[in-house]
């Protein structure tokens, strides 16, 4: 998921290098224990419990700061990341312009010095939180969609085909995990059986992106004083109260107001939402004209901003893997609001997705979300069933904009803008069904480094080379941790990837490279994921620099932009309750996969601007049959008993 900067970079040769965003990818959630409560008397020193904050943020003081690597470190490490890609001339340059930014007068000491001093700080909680927001998402510019955006595909409920029971029963699920983020009673996530930071929850509910130049804010409303969620059907907004009287809605009464909605939407109107679809100055442009056609075009803004989160009623009937990608990933560009961080979409004929914005919030704690709303309605873990409906409750509310002509005008230009920009991308959904994580296991690998280099062989078969791969490593066991990039490509996977088609490298040398292609991938994400990975840490050096200062060599080096270049951007995120997740590529040269690693299948959902994602999607079906070939042979068999 991430480098928007990297496409504005690609644009403006001034800001060319400046940093690369880490893709809106959801993260890495492999390592990710399963979020229940545990016997923390075990905890390393340093984690203490604060009862006074509740269950949700009772460590959240007691958590590590990020950590900032020493020069060291990040220069042997970036160096090795250099060495597969780069020609030995290339290599010998870029050893040089790293050699003398960390000498002892090189002008990385200085910058070292203040980066440590901001992360001491007191004041400070996390040294990369503020300028990761801003740079890689609240400044960057481009269309929230598909940029930026993410989405998840449910599995069927075939208990519920009729759209406006799915929605109720999505609904009602969701409001009890709401109630545990708005109590701060929900269990914190653990990492490696260390608990991670929950403070991006305060922005999952009640909460929105607005678009402001040079940079959007956040906003977060009172959950106590906005109990409502919003609804939008054929383009029309709709306030439905979700607690009436101090009591929730039960399941049945908010099927009556989705049965309500449907019957009231009746035509498409003007699609004021697709105004969230356009590129962010726009849109700031757009919502000025917008507020400027009538005083009351403010208030249904903060109806909007201020939901709890959003139930989209698509008038659309998504069948195939690749129809509901491009359902939920994007929609039709109108029946949306794209700001909001949580919005669930359910399609006419009971299909149901997810879609997430990303600025404040990562992949993990949405889903979590998804994870737990399927997992109360799939094992009836919650009382759907109670058919009372009270009689006093409100009718939903229609949520009105006045349209005058200019903002009919904004609206269509952003029609427009959006069918152009969706139009230049290609999706294909390869949903491998000959083995999953089951198997994998069997061969003794780690199932992520495992599925990382059947991309890697994908990609060389395709392009018979291996180019700069980002995969999204989790650092929320620090406090505000995001997120920290794995850099995949090592020389261990380019030696393998290569034999791989060398017809006079036997089996067994395939293997033992394979091997070492796997530990140098593992050796990376555990660094990442402790906050010393090189991408984050040459970043912060480099946003210390002085306005004067020249650039440092290493800066200026061609290495530099082009090994954070993201031709491949990956990440996994895996549910039994989903058959699909994904987002978009992150250069107009590269693709976007996003994985899922279940007990007996994997699924890769394949976006490129036209680069050939269907021979993308043939290829990773290819590499993973000839993986399993490989490594069959491998697996112990059973001993038999005696």
């Amino acid at each position: 998921m991430f480098a928007a900067v990297a496409r504005k970079e690609a644009r403006s040769p001034a800001l060319r290098n400046l940093l690369t965003r880490q893709t809106q990818t959801p993260l890495r959630l492999a390592a990710m224990a399963p979020a229940s409560r545990r016997n923390n008397s075990s905890l390393p020193a340093g984690y203490a419990e604060d009862k006074s904050k509740g269950p949700m943020l009772r460590f959240q003081e007691s958590l590590p700061k990020l950590p900032v690597p020493t020069l060291e470190e990040t220069a042997s490490r970036y160096l090795k990341t250099l060495k597969p890609l780069l020609t030995p001339a290339e290599l010998e340059k870029s050893t040089k312009a790293v050699q003398e930014f960390i000498a002892p007068n090189g002008p990385g000491r200085k910058l070292q010095e203040k980066l440590i001093a901001r992360r001491e700080d007191p004041k400070v909680k996390n040294w990369m939180y503020e300028w990761w927001n801003d740079a890689a998402y609240l400044s960057y510019r481009d269309p929230v969609v598909p940029y930026v955006s993410y989405f998840y595909s449910h599995r069927d409920d075939r208990r519920r085909r009729d759209p406006a029971k799915r929605a109720a029963a999505i609904t009602s699920a969701a409001l009890e995990f709401k109630k545990q983020v708005d109590l701060g009673t929900l269990e914190p996530e653990y990492m490696k059986k260390l608990p991670i930071c929950m403070d991006s929850y305060k922005w999952m509910f009640n909460a929105s992106r607005v678009p402001a130049k040079p940079a959007d804010y956040p906003v977060k409303f009172d959950a106590s004083q906005h109990k409502h969620i919003l609804v939008i059907r054929k383009n029309q907004f709709f306030k439905v109260a979700h607690e009436v009287n101090g009591q929730q809605l039960n399941t049945s009464e908010l099927e009556q107001a989705f049965r309500r909605v449907y019957e009231l939407a009746g035509q498409r109107t003007p699609a004021v939402g697709a105004l969230t679809s356009e590129n962010r100055d726009v849109w700031t442009d757009a919502r000025a004209v917008l507020l400027e056609a009538d005083p009351s075009n403010a208030k249904a803004l903060e109806a909007i901003e201020s939901a709890s989160f959003i139930v989209c009623l698509d008038d659309a009937s998504p069948v195939t893997l690749e129809e509901r990608a491009h359902a939920y990933w994007h929609g039709d560009g109108q029946n949306r609001w794209y700001d909001k961080p949580i919005q669930f979409i359910v399609n006419d004929n009971g299909t149901s997705g997810f879609m997430g914005e990303h600025s404040m919030m990562d992949g993990t704690p949405t889903h979590r979300l998804n994870d737990y709303v399927n997992d109360l309605i799939f094992n009836n873990k919650l009382d759907f069933s109670d058919p009372s409906v009270r009689s006093n409750l409100p009718e939903p509310q229609a949520v009105k904009f006045v349209v005058n002509d200019k903002v009919q005008a904004e609206i269509d230009r952003a029609v427009t803008d959006f069918n152009r920009v969706i139009g230049q991308h290609q999706l294909a959904v390869q949903a491998y069904q000959g083995y999953g994580k089951g198997l994998i296991k069997k061969f003794k690998c780690s199932p992520d480094a495992y599925v990382q280099m059947i991309i890697q062989l994908a990609y060389y078969k395709m392009y018979g080379k291996n180019r700069p791969t980002y995969e999204s490593a989790a650092t929320r066991r620090f406090q505000q941790g995001r997120t920290e990039t794995c850099r995949t490509v090592s020389e261990d996977s380019v030696a393998w990837t290569k034999s791989m088609s060398d017809p006079s490298v036997d089996d067994a040398t395939k293997v033992q490279l394979f091997r070492k292609a796997i530990d140098s991938h593992l050796e990376y994400i555990s660094a990442a994921s402790d906050g010393k990975g090189v991408d984050r840490h040459l970043f912060g050096l480099k946003r210390l620099l002085e306005p004067n200062q020249e650039l440092p060599a290493i800066y200026k080096d061609p290495a530099y932009g082009y090994s954070s270049s993201w031709y491949l951007s990956t990440s996994q995120l895996s549910s039994e309750f989903f058959n699909g997740y994904g987002w978009s590529q992150v250069i107009d040269d590269g693709f976007g996969i996003a994985y899922m690693i279940n007990e007996n299948s994997l699924n890769f959902n394949i976006v490129s601007k036209g680069l050939g994602s269907d021979k993308m999607s043939y290829y990773i079906n290819e590499a993973a049959g000839e993986m399993r070939d490989l490594l069959i042979p491998t697996i112990e068999a059973p001993k038999a008993k005696l």
